[in-house]
């Protein structure tokens, strides 16, 4: 989890690929009106998010069900967002991606054909609520190449 070009995806991407597990997108679970909100720089509000967020939930219970193991890349940048996708379950972890406003912004701006745009880096951070202790999360910097990040998400991960 974190703010739009933390590198959600691509940490997600490769900690599945380390680990074995499947790896998914939550930007593929968005319904169609949520991107183009995004892309005419719209930031989304609650109502947008909950059934996005709720989708991804659905595919959280389905892996675990089957005793699948997965990754999912998703900002969950709200608490409440947060427990609707874990709703009290201890077998699930968060990682939270760090990084400064300056770095995400650099990268942002380098990003091509992607539908966030620059101009919502502003309302990611002020939706932000950095995860409290009791929800256990992986705090990681992104301050270092993905291979580093991947490896301290691994040591953090309950054996």
């Amino acid at each position: 989890m974190g703010v739009s070009s933390s590198g959600k995806s691509t940490i997600a991407k490769a900690l599945a690929e380390r680990l074995g597990w499947r790896f998914a997108d939550g930007d593929d679970f968005h319904p169609k009106a949520n991107v183009e909100k995004q892309r005419q720089g719209q930031p989304l509000t609650d109502d947008d998010r909950w059934p996005w967020l709720q989708s991804i939930a659905d595919e959280i219970n389905r892996a675990t069900a089957s005793g699948e193991k997965i990754v999912i890349a998703c900002s969950a940048l709200k608490r409440t967002y947060r427990d609707l996708l874990l709703h009290g379950r201890d077998d699930i972890r968060i990682v939270y991606l760090d990084g400064s406003r300056e770095l995400i912004a650099k990268r942002m701006a380098a990003r091509k054909n992607h539908f966030m745009p620059p101009t919502l880096l502003d309302s990611q951070f002020r939706t932000l609520e950095v995860p409290d202790l009791d929800e256990r999360p992986i705090k990681v910097s992104i301050d270092d190449d993905v291979d580093s990040i991947i490896s301290a998400i691994i040591r953090q991960l309950p054996t």
